[in-house]
């Protein structure tokens, strides 16, 4: 009797090592953005980070979210002032690496914009 409950407690045991191997050695899965065709910000983008960027971008233009994209479908290229949005993020970007250190914000569009969709030539 007691061999069998020696027995049950080593299963028991090796049960459990082997199902805490299945989830200790699984791999990461791709990250599948939720948001259609990004091409600036990155595709594992949380919906807070979106909308944080997003509401900042409003206010440094000043205008809503038409301003940018078509009603109805926030993933289409169909206006002009989305390309070009993406345009001067990348430049930006490249302006803040190379001049203040990556992802330092020290440009963004609040500094040319000031609250204006187009902003001023003086």
């Amino acid at each position: 009797m007691h061999k069998n409950k020696i027995w049950v407690v080593f299963g028991l045991f090796v049960l459990i090592f082997t199902l805490s191997s299945f989830s200790i050695n699984k791999e990461p899965q791709p990250t599948v953005s939720k948001y259609k065709n990004l091409k600036v910000l990155p595709q594992d983008i949380t919906k807070e980070q979106m909308n944080d960027i997003m509401d900042a971008w409003c206010a440094s233009l000043n205008v809503s979210c038409n301003f940018c994209h078509v009603k109805g479908n926030m993933a289409a290229d169909d206006k002009d002032e989305k390309v070009i949005a993406r345009k001067m993020v990348t430049m930006t970007n490249e302006i803040n690496e190379k001049y203040f250190g990556k992802d330092s914000g020290t440009v963004s569009c609040m500094t040319c914009h000031n609250g204006k969709a187009n902003p001023s030539s003086n």
